[in-house]
């Protein structure tokens, strides 16, 4: 790779980066309800260097006959019923969240969406799970390809809890927040993004 390149097309081989993270009633996306769905576009600005961009989150609905887990409840925090919960249908959501996603494909020259995620395997599979139950036909993301900060925080800072990796690279972390798919996201993007500027910096330097 060249270490100058300045186009988001040219830093991941044409995969443009989406971090994801998901709420959840269970660990099992074929049987389990997905609750949150939060994405994060990865920006690059003019001088080459990654940035977050706005997250967007959607509340979702469980699909008929999803099974949740009192244990996941008490972990996230989510009451599905509540009467004032924002909630969309697996479908609406997926539209809605997918559809900037295929656009900073087209403006950023990609050809896939890579997930990021922490322990990212999990995200995407309650992710494509959502997609064929739904039939959703434009699914922009890479099926199966990733990149995980988890592996990523264990080899830039020796952490691979999501908690202690962002605390590692000198980032806030605040513990109240954990837990709902927005804050998750916003600080998995972060971590992305400071791994990877702090490798091109490294590789700068090893070139002067």
């Amino acid at each position: 790779m060249n270490v100058d390149a300045t186009e988001l097309t040219q830093r991941f081989r044409g995969f443009q980066p989406v971090v994801v993270d998901v709420e959840t009633g269970g660990f099992d996306p074929k049987t389990d309800a997905l609750l949150e769905l939060a994405l994060c576009i990865i920006h690059m600005d003019e001088e080459g260097w990654l940035q977050p961009g706005e997250v967007m989150v959607r509340h979702i609905h469980p699909f008929e006959g999803a099974n949740i887990e009192a244990a996941a409840l008490e972990f996230n925090g989510i009451r599905p019923d509540h009467p004032l919960r924002p909630a969309v249908t697996e479908d609406v959501a997926l539209r809605e969240l997918l559809t900037p996603v295929r656009q900073a494909l087209r403006d950023n020259q990609c050809k896939r969406a890579v997930l990021v995620g922490h322990n990212a395997h999990f995200d995407l599979g309650f992710l494509n799970a959502a997609v064929e139950r739904v039939g959703y036909k434009r699914n922009p993301f890479h099926p199966f390809s990733c990149f995980d900060t988890a592996t990523l925080g264990g080899l830039a800072f020796g952490q691979t809890v999501l908690a202690r990796a962002v605390a590692a690279a000198g980032l806030d972390w605040e513990g109240s927040r954990a837990h709902s798919a927005a804050y998750d996201t916003e600080r998995t993007a972060t971590l992305f993004c400071t791994i990877c500027n702090r490798w091109r910096q490294l590789q700068s330097l090893e070139m002067d």
